[in-house]
């Protein structure tokens, strides 16, 4: 069965999505949003995998988020700056200037997919916005971490919503 389970907390991950690069970037936005984060998504093709894990962890962090809540993080890796703001708009939006197609060799823009499948499950309106980068790794990571905190920040805005988001699929 897949699932998630987020909180807030001190940033720590127990990912296995099937998709490695996820995983690894799914850990940083843990990180960097100080999220404590359980997500298992049962095997399937990468593709499905990456629409899986996001589906699952918008939905529980929709518990987490007040209506209208919204917050932005900026955020680095190496030489790439990336800026996210997220509001809990009800409306699934997804606006950015990254295209990464091929990024983790899936043949897809594995962030694009991603960012779609959480804003879907979540009712969010999401900006990322590339600033600079040019290694693809730490442009990914630059955006996973600037979500993080974006959405770290939304889930903190409202101390009387509930401390734990999660849901099985």
């Amino acid at each position: 069965m897949s699932g998630a389970r987020l909180a807030t907390g001190s940033g720590r991950a127990n990912v296995a999505t099937g998709v490695p690069l996820l995983d690894h970037l799914l850990t940083l936005f843990a990180s960097a949003g100080q999220f404590d984060l359980t997500l298992e998504i049962e095997p399937d093709e990468p593709v499905a995998e990456v629409d899986a894990a996001g589906a699952a962890i918008g939905r529980a962090v929709s518990p987490l988020l007040a209506s209208r809540a919204h917050g932005s993080g900026v955020m680095l890796s190496a030489e790439a700056l990336a800026m996210v703001a997220v509001e809990a708009s009800g409306t699934a939006l997804v606006a950015s200037n990254a295209d990464l197609t091929g990024a983790g060799g899936l043949g897809t823009d594995i962030a694009a997919r991603f960012l779609t499948s959480l804003t879907d499950a979540a009712a969010l309106t999401l900006h990322v916005r590339l600033i600079e980068g040019e290694n693809t790794d730490h442009v990914l990571e630059a955006i996973f971490k600037a979500l993080g905190v974006a959405l770290g920040v939304a889930a903190r805005s409202d101390a009387n919503r509930a401390e734990v988001g999660a849901l099985d699929s």
